[in-house]
Protein backbone atom coordinates (compact mmCIF):
# COMPACT_ATOMS: atom_id res chain seq x y z
CA UNK A 1 0.00 0.00 0.00
CA UNK A 2 1.05 3.24 -0.89
CA UNK A 3 -0.07 6.66 0.46
CA UNK A 4 0.59 10.35 0.56
CA UNK A 5 -0.26 13.67 2.95
CA UNK A 6 -1.31 15.31 -0.20
CA UNK A 7 -4.20 12.74 -0.47
CA UNK A 8 -5.33 13.86 3.19
CA UNK A 9 -8.31 16.17 4.26
CA UNK A 10 -6.13 19.14 6.54
CA UNK A 11 -7.90 19.87 9.28
CA UNK A 12 -7.77 22.27 12.49
CA UNK A 13 -7.13 20.53 15.84
CA UNK A 14 -6.23 23.13 17.91
CA UNK A 15 -5.93 26.71 17.17
CA UNK A 16 -2.71 27.35 14.99
CA UNK A 17 -2.50 23.79 14.40
CA UNK A 18 -3.39 22.44 11.41
CA UNK A 19 -3.07 18.26 10.92
CA UNK A 20 -3.15 15.53 7.83
CA UNK A 21 -3.52 12.27 9.57
CA UNK A 22 -2.30 8.49 8.06
CA UNK A 23 -3.69 5.95 10.55
CA UNK A 24 -2.67 2.23 10.09
CA UNK A 25 -3.51 -0.93 11.71
CA UNK A 26 -0.60 -0.23 14.86
CA UNK A 27 0.26 3.34 14.48
CA UNK A 28 -0.84 7.37 13.68
CA UNK A 29 1.00 9.62 11.42
CA UNK A 30 0.21 13.09 11.73
CA UNK A 31 1.78 16.02 9.57
CA UNK A 32 1.22 19.45 11.32
CA UNK A 33 1.63 22.82 9.92
CA UNK A 34 1.93 25.16 12.76
CA UNK A 35 1.66 29.04 13.26
CA UNK A 36 4.28 31.28 15.42
CA UNK A 37 3.13 31.53 18.51
CA UNK A 38 0.75 28.71 18.37
CA UNK A 39 0.50 26.97 22.41
CA UNK A 40 0.37 23.37 22.44
CA UNK A 41 -0.95 23.05 26.57
CA UNK A 42 -0.17 20.55 29.12
CA UNK A 43 -1.25 17.04 27.84
CA UNK A 44 -0.56 13.16 27.80
CA UNK A 45 -1.81 10.19 26.07
CA UNK A 46 -1.04 6.71 26.16
CA UNK A 47 0.58 6.96 23.15
CA UNK A 48 4.35 6.70 22.69
CA UNK A 49 5.18 9.59 20.37
CA UNK A 50 7.95 10.13 18.32
CA UNK A 51 7.92 13.68 16.57
CA UNK A 52 10.91 15.36 14.04
CA UNK A 53 10.63 18.83 13.07
CA UNK A 54 10.97 19.50 9.20
CA UNK A 55 10.68 23.58 9.02
CA UNK A 56 11.09 26.16 11.76
CA UNK A 57 11.71 25.83 15.73
CA UNK A 58 9.19 24.60 18.45
CA UNK A 59 10.05 24.81 22.16
CA UNK A 60 8.69 21.28 23.86
CA UNK A 61 8.69 20.75 27.10
CA UNK A 62 8.40 16.80 27.98
CA UNK A 63 7.88 16.49 31.52
CA UNK A 64 9.35 19.35 32.63
CA UNK A 65 12.42 19.71 30.36
CA UNK A 66 12.79 22.05 27.54
CA UNK A 67 13.99 22.44 24.80
CA UNK A 68 14.26 24.53 21.38
CA UNK A 69 13.88 21.94 18.67
CA UNK A 70 15.14 23.15 15.31
CA UNK A 71 15.14 21.09 11.95
CA UNK A 72 15.82 17.34 11.45
CA UNK A 73 15.87 17.45 15.73
CA UNK A 74 13.45 14.38 17.13
CA UNK A 75 11.84 14.03 20.11
CA UNK A 76 10.46 11.23 22.05
CA UNK A 77 7.75 10.84 24.36
CA UNK A 78 6.92 7.60 26.03
CA UNK A 79 3.43 6.62 27.06
CA UNK A 80 1.82 9.26 29.81
CA UNK A 81 4.90 11.55 29.96
CA UNK A 82 3.78 15.20 30.12
CA UNK A 83 4.57 17.41 27.75
CA UNK A 84 3.36 20.98 26.16
CA UNK A 85 4.97 23.21 23.62
CA UNK A 86 4.81 26.85 21.87
CA UNK A 87 5.86 27.63 17.94
CA UNK A 88 8.52 30.20 18.18
CA UNK A 89 8.55 30.32 14.40
CA UNK A 90 5.96 29.15 11.69
CA UNK A 91 6.96 24.91 11.68
CA UNK A 92 6.27 21.98 9.93
CA UNK A 93 6.40 18.65 12.46
CA UNK A 94 5.95 15.16 11.86
CA UNK A 95 4.83 12.81 14.74
CA UNK A 96 4.33 8.99 14.94
CA UNK A 97 2.03 7.69 17.28
CA UNK A 98 1.74 4.03 18.70
CA UNK A 99 -0.81 2.63 19.27
CA UNK A 100 -3.07 4.52 16.50
CA UNK A 101 -4.38 7.77 18.34
CA UNK A 102 -8.13 6.75 18.27
CA UNK A 103 -9.46 9.46 19.08
CA UNK A 104 -7.98 11.68 15.97
CA UNK A 105 -10.10 9.41 13.68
Amino acid sequence: MYTSFKECESKELLPGFMVQLIHTESQTFALFEIEKGAELPEHFHINEQVSQVLEGEFELTIEGNTRICKVGDIAIMKSNAVHSGRAITNCKILDVFTPVREDLK
